[in-house]
């Protein structure tokens, strides 16, 4: 034990021996069941009552020798005076505090909250840093002391460093880099003399209730996560849905993590990197102010610490594509556009349509109409595929009917006489499942790109007041299962538009059974699922719906079903001796095998 300690020790013993000895109060008497209760008027009276003497307070010198064996070397900051300091960008608004040295409170100044207030992503209510060392033997926060605080700038930067004087020759220093403009926040922690003074655990922890910023908590909840980075490039998250505590332990080198909400993201990234990290996610449903609590903790390496190295970057900002692509290696990937050949679409197809028609138009109502005519006419070759082959089908019906008159009760020579028809005339049965299954993508990759697109947040169009959440038109006294407590008259819309064109295509088509009522019902399904979706998708699957369904009346019109007729009967005379190709020889094989399975089962 060093010298200065010893004394100190010796110092605070003997604090404590006086005070206990001459200031100490004497113990009150115990208390009589019989006792009289003192009114108020007679508490002045020492006849009727029992005096407490107040504790002296602690001297300035006590406090600093409390401290010092509390805090050891880095005692001389544990007391001091708070301070805030605020600073504007273009974007935001930032307040730091020199208990700490820290931000604390973030608000984003081009958006508002749900409510139409300043949009706070952090503050000191909803969220707390923490820097722990081990000096001594203890766990330290380097966020509880007192630093100093200077300012400059550098081109159009400015510098905000916060300094933890510990000795002569040791120090630390938060340099916090605020550009102008932008989401990114520069942190470098710079040391000296600390090699000797702090053991190798250097682990930096940050919690954060999720401030409520939409209107749609259950939504807003089942968007929000922790999500992270690791070196490798693997990147993860926790349960978005999940009501529970979720939590996990990263094993390896992690480069970022974030707390993700639906159109915002808070999130530290390391210029190099993590040792390793935690996160961990859980939901109070009884507080309506949070969304949820989330936690990361991260080990800085030790050498980093002690060299004065440790560099980091925080991004407070909302979760555009473009601008998150530019921050780090998946970072991007807090935007969520999809998995696999969806999220491909949306990244370099979709988007692309989107920012150049916000070029020429301020209106997303009017920017989403014109999405829909540009992919209708760029996927329009494959609808008119689609149409022919009904309309081929359609020709072929009689013939089919008479097919199935004249093996009524023979399955299996019904189908192989229909395939044999189709080899003849030259249909290939799949030809119009095949344009639309090429659609699908395209029409599925939406309904993650419009419910995540940020620009569509609190913006209006006819009776939708916000694009990014569901259209109101009544609210309902009870709460319908899987459809909610609200009637959304775009989700309604879609269901009607997608009846009526499954309707007009059951006109040509030849589809019997369960297949036909399919059509009905999965309309019906959308009508509940999507009830509480963006009204920014919704209206986007109708007018796709009414384009596709004027589409189709206009292939009607130029479609010559008598000419398909005569082109199909001469490629009947064409290919009467014509062999089967594998796939129709397959096809005939799989029936087989279907028939005889269904032989066993009556017997």
């Amino acid at each position: 034990m060093e010298k200065n300690q010893i004394v100190g020790l010796l110092v605070m013993l003997a604090v404590i021996t006086v005070y206990f000895t001459w200031f100490a109060p004497d113990p009150p008497p115990p208390m009589e069941d019989t006792q009289e209760v003192v009114a108020p008027d007679t508490v002045g009276s020492t006849s009727q009552t029992n005096t407490i003497e107040q504790p002296a307070q602690l001297t300035d010198s006590a406090k600093a020798i409390i401290n010092e064996m509390k805090y050891g070397l880095f005692s001389a900051a544990a007391q001091g005076e708070e301070k805030l300091i605020s600073l504007a960008t273009d974007e935001l608004n930032l307040t730091f505090n020199t208990k700490g040295g820290v931000i604390e409170s973030v608000e984003l100044l081009n958006h508002k909250d749900w409510e139409g207030n300043p949009l706070f992503l952090t503050t000191k209510e909803n969220s707390d840093f923490h820097l722990y060392v081990e000096h001594l033997g203890k766990s330290m926060d380097l966020n509880e002391f007192y630093y100093s605080a200077s300012q400059s700038t550098k081109s159009d930067t400015t510098l905000l460093t916060f300094q933890l004087d510990v000795s002569e020759n040791s120090w630390v220093k938060f340099i916090y880099s605020i550009p102008k403009s932008g989401f990114l926040i520069g942190f470098d922690i710079e040391t000296n003399g600390m090699k000797d003074l702090i053991s190798e655990k250097v682990n930096f922890a940050w919690n954060q209730k999720y401030n409520r910023l939409e209107l749609d908590i259950p939504e807003a909840r089942y968007r929000s996560t922790v999500h992270y980075s690791t070196l490798s490039g693997e990147e993860d998250y926790l349960s978005e849905r999940s009501m529970e505590l979720e939590e996990e332990t990263i094993g390896e080198a992690v480069r970022w993590m974030s707390f993700k909400q639906k159109f915002f993201t808070s999130a530290i990234i390391a210029d190099d990197s993590f040792k390793s990290g935690y996160i961990s996610a859980s939901v109070d449903e009884a507080d309506s102010a949070y969304i949820k609590a989330g936690r990361m903790q991260a080990l800085i390496p030790y050498e980093q610490m002690v060299a004065g190295t440790a560099g980091f970057r925080y991004y407070f900002g909302p979760n555009d594509y473009e601008i998150m692509n530019a921050v780090a290696p998946e970072f991007s990937e807090n935007v969520n556009m999809g998995w696999s050949i969806l999220a491909g679409i949306n990244k370099y197809f979709i988007s692309y349509i989107f920012k150049f028609l916000e070029k020429f138009f301020s209106n997303y109502g009017v920017i989403i109409l014109i999405m829909v005519l540009i992919i209708r006419l760029l996927l329009s070759p494959l609808t008119y595929k689609s149409h022919i082959s009904m309309a081929k089908m359609k020709v072929m019906k009689p013939e089919l009917d008479e097919l199935k008159l004249k093996y009524p009760d023979d399955q299996q020579k019904q189908q192989k006489e229909q395939m044999d028809l189709y080899r003849k005339v030259g249909i290939n049965p799949l030809s119009g499942c095949i344009p639309m299954l090429i659609q699908m993508p395209f029409l599925f990759s939406l309904f993650y790109f419009f419910p995540n697109a940020i620009e569509l947040r609190q913006e209006s169009f006819l009776w939708a007041t916000d694009l990014s959440t569901y259209d109101n038109i009544l609210n309902l006294p009870f709460t319908i299962p899987w459809y909610g407590d609200h009637v959304s008259l775009f989700t309604l819309l879609m269901t009607m538009s997608s009846i009526l064109y499954a309707w007009s295509n059951s006109q040509v088509s030849t589809v019997t059974g369960p297949m036909k009522t399919l059509q009905y019902v999965m309309p019906i399904m959308f009508l509940f699922f999507l009830n509480s979706y963006s009204s920014g998708l919704t209206f986007y699957y109708f007018v796709s719906t009414m384009s596709t369904f004027g589409q189709t009346m206009l292939f009607r019109k130029f479609v010559d079903e008598n000419k398909i007729k005569s082109i199909l009967d001469e490629n009947k005379k064409k290919n009467v001796n014509k062999k089967k190709s594998k796939f129709q020889m397959k096809m005939e094989e799989a029936m087989k095998n279907q028939q005889a399975q269904k032989k066993k089962k009556k017997k």
